[in-house]
C-alpha cells in the first residue's frame, strides 16, 4: 500500500504517467497498474483517464491528502526507528526563499557539526513553490517569511525580522546618504527580482504605498544577476540587509537603509504540522531555535 501511495505521489507532482514512473524507477504499465489496483481497493476513480494524464477526480484529490499524511508518517517512523540504531544520518532537504540563502549556513553549520553524518540539498524557489513542496513531501523544511502571506497548515519556528536597504554607488543619486526614504528609492533606477518572488511584492507594496510607479531597469529570478549588476556600481537594487551583509559589498557599493516607513518581515523555518517529528527534523528545529537570536543581533 505505501508503494502504490508514493506512486499516487509521483503522478500528482509529474502530472504524467510516463515521467511519474521514471521518477519511481518502475515501467510506465508497472505504474498504471497500481494505480487502478488502489482504485479496486478504495472503490472510487482516483485519475481521469484519456489518451493523457487529466487530472484527478474529487475523490482522488481527497485520496491524495491522506496519501501525504500516511507516507509522511510512515517516513517518519522509518526514520526514527534507523535513529534507534545508529547515529543521526540521512539527508535534509530544505528549499528556500532567494532572499534567505545568505543566511543558510548559520542553520547548516552548526547542525553538521552536531551531527556529521547528515547531508542537506539546498533547493532556491518562490515561497509558493516552498509551500507547495512541503506540502507534497519534496522537502522536508522551508525558509520563508511566515507572516506577509497565507502559509497553510506549516508549523513555523520565527528566526530573524527582514528589513531592506539600498544598495548604490556612492556617487549616485541618494549614495552619500545615511539613509533613505521609499519614497526617494522609488526615483532611482532599479534592478529587482521578477514579480512571482514574495521579495519583489514586498519591495512593490512599500514603493506604491510611498506614491510611486514600480518601472524596474532590469529584473531577474536570480540574486546572482542582481548582485552582479550592482557590484558594477552602475546599478541599485533594494535588498535585505543580512543578504547586503553577506554579499560582502566592495568600497563602490553602499548599503544605505530605508526608513519611513522602516518595513520589517519575519523569516522563518517552516515544517510539516505533524507530530511526532522526524528526528533529523526534530534536530532541525532545536538548532533553529538555537541560532535564532544571534540572527536577530
Amino acid at each position: 500500500m505505501i508503494d502504490k501511495l508514493e506512486l499516487l505521489l509521483a503522478l500528482a507532482k509529474e502530472r504524467h504517467f510516463g515521467r511519474a514512473a521514471e521518477a519511481c524507477g518502475v515501467t510506465q504499465p508497472t505504474m498504471s497498474t497500481s494505480i487502478k489496483q488502489l482504485e479496486e481497493i478504495l472503490g472510487v476513480m482516483l485519475v481521469q483517464r484519456g489518451s493523457r494524464f487529466q487530472g484527478f477526480t474529487p475523490e482522488g484529490e481527497r485520496t491524495l491528502d491522506w496519501a501525504r499524511r500516511i507516507v509522511g508518517d510512515f517516513r517518519a517512523m522509518r526514520q526514527e526507528i534507523n535513529g534507534l540504531k545508529d547515529k543521526l544520518s540521512g539527508e535534509i532537504r530544505l528549499a528556500a526563499v532567494p532572499t534567505v540563502l545568505g543566511m543558510v549556513a548559520s542553520l547548516t553549520t552548526p547542525f553538521r557539526a552536531r551531527h556529521p553524518e547528515v547531508r542537506f540539498r539546498i533547493m532556491s524557489c518562490t515561497s509558493a513553490d516552498v509551500l507547495g513542496l512541503l506540502e507534497n513531501l519534496e522537502v522536508d523544511a522551508g525558509l520563508t517569511y511566515i507572516e506577509n502571506e497565507p502559509i497553510g497548515r506549516v508549523r513555523t519556528i520565527p528566526l530573524y525580522n527582514e528589513s531592506y536597504r539600498l544598495l548604490t554607488a556612492p556617487d549616485s543619486m541618494f549614495g552619500d546618504r545615511d539613509q533613505v526614504t521609499w519614497q526617494e528609492v522609488g526615483q532611482v533606477p532599479l534592478c529587482l527580482l521578477t514579480p512571482d518572488m514574495q521579495n519583489r511584492r514586498i519591495i512593490d507594496r512599500a514603493l506604491r504605498a510611498a506614491g510611486n510607479e514600480v518601472t524596474p531597469t532590469l529584473t531577474s529570478n536570480s540574486l546572482l544577476v542582481l548582485y552582479t549588476h550592482v557590484k558594477t556600481g552602475r546599478w541599485a537594487s533594494v535588498m535585505p540587509a543580512k543578504l547586503a551583509e553577506t554579499l560582502g559589498l566592495a568600497d563602490k557599493v553602499r548599503s544605505i537603509p530605508i526608513v519611513d516607513p522602516v518595513i520589517n518581515y519575519q523569516i522563518g523555518l517552516v515544517i510539516p504540522q505533524r507530530d511526532p517529528m522526524t528526528p533529523l527534523i526534530a534536530a532541525l528545529v532545536q538548532v533553529a531555535r538555537e541560532v535564532a537570536p544571534s540572527l536577530q543581533a
